[in-house]
């Protein structure tokens, strides 16, 4: 089941069904009006509603049952996304060493760009070892833009990045 609503970064799409959420991605502009639903499943309506509650700035985790689908070795790195505190950003290097193998740098970034659940799977809290933003399926404009939403640039003492 499937809905859509506005956000700051554009469209924002959350799928799921009674197990959990699946995706949440950002679009310029609807690309199938058919894909929503009329009834959502009580997981999907907790993820707007907690959505919609992050975007105001009135929340910083969520807490919905999730339900990505990929690989065991996407899964890793998507759960110790997880880990990576509101506000913070990371390095793909320090998120491979996280997972225990840092030669895995490629495999990680790789599995981050698949990530199904963007923002409440927090791939855009992972930049470039030399803080650069690097990479992010939604656009960098929208990555910058949940990171200053968050308050990482202050709290890592750089105004911004660009």
């Amino acid at each position: 089941m499937t809905t859509v609503f506005e956000s700051p970064l554009g469209l924002v799409r959350v799928t799921g069904d009674e197990q959990g959420v699946s995706v949440i991605a950002c679009y310029d502009s609807l690309v199938d009006e058919n894909l929503i639903s009329t009834h959502l499943p009580r997981p999907v309506e907790l993820a707007v509603a907690q959505l919609m509650a992050y975007f105001a700035g009135e929340q910083s985790a969520f807490d919905f049952p999730l339900n990505p689908v990929g690989t065991a070795f996407q899964q890793l790195v998507w759960r110790s996304l997880l880990e990576v505190p509101f506000g913070t950003t990371l390095s793909y290097l320090d998120l491979s060493r996280r997972i225990g193998d840092e030669k895995a740098i490629r495999a990680v970034a790789a599995a981050n760009g698949r990530n199904p659940l963007w923002i409440v799977v927090p791939c855009h809290r992972i930049i470039g070892s030399d803080g650069s933003l690097t990479g992010y399926a939604g656009g960098l404009w929208r990555k910058k833009w949940l990171l200053e939403h968050e308050g990482a640039f202050a709290r890592s003492g750089q105004l911004s990045l660009f």
